[in-house]
């Protein structure tokens, strides 16, 4: 019965949720479900476990959570997201689009902006690129799905995305861990993504198939949208981007599955004001490259050097550099982007208090959101019918790399939130892996790599927010661009981390 319940309660969040419910209030009600059966105490599982562990995720990864929404929000209001944008769509021109939408989104997440942040300035660009080289519209989703939600998420050493930072505190890891591996796994998921982007604009132009759909066609190849991109046209005409854009921002249902998905609530994207003045490209870079810059100093020289023996001590939670090192270093990067972007655009930022607020506002829902996920694999991992399940995922053959890969990519499958799902894993987990990895002389580095890639591979499922938003934005549907969406974020991402497997296994952490 332990299990009917652990199975009926994770149904039921991941069917309801689907269907458009909120997460913050499925997780608390799932939760003493799935203990009911098991005979387990129903408050104290709520009140004890869920709040705690809700309650522990937010005050481990709520400044994460703050300082990336506002200095994405910032990068927006203050025109650089855009100049970074126009200056790689000058630079590669209409020739190649595809690559010039995937490198503007690579960059700019890479460089700490929230994949929503990029994706309402991404989407009308490219479709304007796209209508003037004839690439369909249909491919646009993908080609931004590529280059802002798979490598320079969960690949690319250094990100300071959430996903990035989450195993830090299970594995005692840095932001760069395992960097060797790590860029071998994002040259894997960009050329993979690239090649079948290339080989999706050379077959569409074989068949004549322009920006809207085929030649001679009265109008959009798929205009009827799907349950997942509600409030979109699907006509990808010249109109529909801003239309698709602002309707996405109100959607309800693209809200409440895009907030457990990323770190930014994109009903707050149109408040505050966007500068009609743009900095030069310097200018917008140099944000991105004091994140990138300040976290391997902190990672790598300054942390290293303190002492931090007073962690240990109870009033500071008696725990270690190895601990909160990864999480300090992007809290300071972050810090100190948000005021080298200020001192070089404050004049660009007309309403300041405005975009201020819509930045601190959008962490919020995203944070208590995937907060209240973790609370419930908290509960459920409590129960002794769990038991089962961990045994049964340690024992897969492969040894625990293969385990843990399958553990993360099942649980962000299942609750269409990378950070969720590795969450709830390592939450679990995450311990019995540590010893594990001491027992197989694994590098804590290399079960990092392993577990955020994992995440971000099977999260891209039809009902993951990120999709559902990305499809709304770009005017189509998944029928028109779910199967471009799966190869380039899925296929090629399970591709790098069988790499990544099979070189960590042969050679270890590099």
């Amino acid at each position: 019965m332990g299990m009917f319940g652990i199975l009926l309660g994770l149904g039921l969040l991941v069917w309801l949720a689907y269907r458009g419910w909120s997460v913050l209030g499925l997780a608390p009600v799932a939760a003493p479900i799935a203990a009911a059966f098991s005979g387990e105490p129903l408050l104290a599982n709520w009140t004890q476990i869920f709040m705690g562990s809700a309650a522990d995720f937010i005050a481990q990864f709520f400044p994460l959570f703050l300082l990336g929404a506002l200095f994405g929000k910032l990068m927006d209001d203050s025109g650089s997201v855009t100049a970074i944008a126009n200056f790689m769509t000058q630079k590669l021109g209409p020739n190649r689009s595809v690559l010039a939408v995937v490198l503007a989104g690579a960059l700019v997440t890479y460089g700490g902006v929230s994949l929503f942040v990029a994706v309402f300035i991404l989407a009308p660009m490219g479709q304007a690129l796209f209508r003037a080289a004839g690439i369909p519209n249909r491919l646009l989703p993908a080609a931004v799905m590529l280059g802002t939600a798979t490598f320079t998420m969960s690949a690319l050493p250094g990100s300071p995305a959430i996903q990035n930072a989450i195993p830090m505190p299970f594995f005692g890891t840095t932001p760069f861990a395992a960097p060797g591996l790590g860029f071998i796994a994002a040259a894997i998921m960009l050329g993979f993504g690239l090649w079948w982007l290339t080989r999706a604009e050379a077959r569409a132009r074989k068949a004549g198939e322009g920006f809207s759909g085929p030649v001679g066609s009265s109008g959009s190849s798929g205009s009827s949208g799907s349950s997942g991109s509600s409030g979109s046209s699907g006509s990808g005409d010249s109109g529909s981007s801003g239309n698709s854009a602002t309707a996405a921002a109100h959607n309800l249902v693209v809200r409440e599955r895009a907030t457990v998905a990323r770190e930014f609530d994109p009903a707050e994207i149109e408040h505050g004001a966007r500068s009609v003045q743009l900095p030069g490209i310097v200018v917008a870079l140099l944000p991105l490259v004091v994140v990138m810059a300040v976290n391997l100093t902190m990672s790598l020289l300054v942390l290293p050097r303190l002492d931090t023996d007073y962690l240990a001590k109870p009033i500071w939670g008696e725990t270690s550099l190895a601990s909160v090192g990864g999480v300090w270093s992007v809290i300071v990067a972050l810090s100190a982007a948000i005021v080298v972007l200020f001192a070089f655009n404050r004049t660009r930022l007309a309403s300041l208090r405005e975009t201020v607020d819509a930045g601190l506002n959008a962490a919020a829902l995203p944070v208590i959101g995937v907060a209240s996920l973790v609370g419930f694999g908290a509960v459920v991992a409590s129960l002794p019918a769990f038991q089962v399940v961990s045994d049964w995922v340690l024992g897969i053959e492969g040894g625990p790399l293969v385990g843990l890969a399958f553990a993360t990519n099942v649980l962000s499958a299942l609750t269409g939130s990378a950070s969720g799902g590795l969450t709830i894993a390592l939450g679990a987990l995450g311990e019995t892996y540590m010893a594990l990895a001491a027992t197989y002389g694994i590098d804590p580095a290399l079960m990092h790599r392993v577990a955020v890639i994992g995440a971000g591979s099977l999260d891209s499922l039809p009902h993951n927010g990120a999709v559902v938003t990305l499809l709304a934005v770009c005017g189509a549907t998944h029928k028109e661009s779910y199967l471009d969406i799966v190869m380039v974020a899925i296929v090629s991402a399970l591709l790098a981390l069988a790499v990544v497997i099979i070189l960590g296994s042969t050679f270890g952490s590099f």
